[in-house]
């Protein structure tokens, strides 16, 4: 009787995908990271999700 050599084969590719996908998400963090150290920094007391938003009546859509 043989031994079931495909099994294997295909456990060291999931194994290499998987340790792909770990390398990938590594790089996104770092890459994440930086861009957020590289943002300018808002004002303290101002909530940035906010800020820009004009409170009162809003101007009109163009209707064609």
């Amino acid at each position: 009787m043989g031994t079931n050599r495909g099994a294997s084969i295909t456990k060291r590719e999931r194994e290499r995908a998987r340790q792909q996908r770990q390398k990938d998400k590594a790089e996104r963090r770092v890459q994440r990271k930086a861009e957020k150290q590289e943002r300018p920094a808002h004002e303290p007391g101002v909530d940035p999700d906010i800020e820009g938003i004009v409170p009162g009546p809003q101007p009109r859509p163009l209707d064609d």
